[in-house]
């Protein structure tokens, strides 16, 4: 008998695609691929879905023991990937669309907003490690600083992440060193 290694795994490529089926039949017939990464960025099925927000597929993966602190070849877990989840064009494009409409889009806005928050408490609440660090030594609250998420600070503040954590470069946004800095800038905005 002999193995086939695909540089992209097909589970992780189903979780990517939002393709339930695909990763509930990979699952089934061997339940390590939960936790199997492909051999181009290193991605596991879990990460791939929080790339996209795909709450249904990363529900099933956590139930099914995947675990939340593997890290791809960029050091990232699964939680840096679902607090750097931002809207896509398609998103932005309905938002606008629809804003008139009888706030419909606003309304789009708010539960895209939601199902984000709603992924990152799965992850918290499976015990992914909240200052686990990247290659560049930032953690998931550099990131929700950085992109200014008014709801993702609180709660990666509320699990304990720990703001005085230093990065190594200045990559991740211009104030960069610490994620207490952006957070601080932005706290007179919060708090209104």
């Amino acid at each position: 008998m002999y193995h086939v290694h695909f540089i992209f795994k097909p589970i992780c490529q189903a979780a990517y695609q939002n393709d339930f089926g695909q990763v509930w039949r990979w699952v089934k017939e061997d339940s390590s691929y939960a936790n199997v990464q492909d051999g181009f960025n290193g991605d596991t099925p879990l990460i791939c879905a929080c790339r996209r927000g795909h709450v249904r597929i990363v529900s099933f993966l956590l139930r099914r023991n995947a675990n939340v602190n593997l890290k791809n070849q960029k050091e990232r877990t699964c939680l840096h990937y679902a607090v750097k989840k931002k809207f896509t064009f398609i998103d932005y494009l309905l938002i606008i669309l629809l804003m008139p409409v009888l706030l419909i889009g606003y309304f789009l806005m708010v539960s895209k907003t939601k199902q984000n928050e709603a992924l990152v408490r799965m992850l918290l609440d499976a015990g992914v490690e909240v200052n686990a660090t990247d290659c560049y030594g930032c953690t998931a609250l550099h990131y929700a600083c950085e992109m200014k998420n008014q709801s993702l600070i609180p709660l990666l503040l509320e699990a304990r992440a720990d703001p005085t954590i230093k990065n190594k470069v200045r990559v991740c946004g211009p104030w960069s060193e610490v994620p207490l800095a952006a957070a601080s800038s932005n706290l007179g905005l919060m708090l209104k």
